[in-house]
């Protein structure tokens, strides 16, 4: 028999280091329990995380840690899309097409990036 669910759920973290009390509590605790209601996909955005990271020899195992971790916190990936970015070619894709054709002034007026400060070179 299967379930109706009532939606779904995307929501991804950036791999930048060890998983902790705080990851699981804050995050990791509701990505399992919106499992049973949702249909969930999760998503490991290290192309995200080359942004904060300081040392890019550590992500790849920053990356592998934390998909161990949230299959051992109670991922199902039987019911469950979990996914790293980089690894879907289409994330990038979809990226080079958007920043040809969204205008900066565009993007300064999205609420999640005001507050943050101008634009540096890095960001163009």
């Amino acid at each position: 028999m299967t379930v109706q669910k009532k939606g779904r759920v995307f929501s991804g973290a950036r791999p930048t280091g060890r998983q902790h009390l705080g990851n699981y509590l804050g995050a990791v605790q509701n990505y399992v329990a919106l499992q049973d209601e949702y249909d969930c996909v999760y998503c490991i955005v290290d192309l995200h995380a080359l942004t904060t990271v300081e040392d890019t020899a550590d992500l790849r195992q920053n990356t592998y840690e934390m998909a161990l971790d949230w299959l051992a916190a109670g991922i199902r990936p039987e019911e469950t899309i979990m996914f790293v970015q980089s690894q879907v070619p289409q994330v990038t894709e979809l990226h080079l097409v958007l920043s040809m054709v969204t205008p900066l002034g565009k993007l300064t007026d999205l609420a999640h990036l005001q507050g943050k400060g101008p634009p540096t070179a890095a960001q163009y």
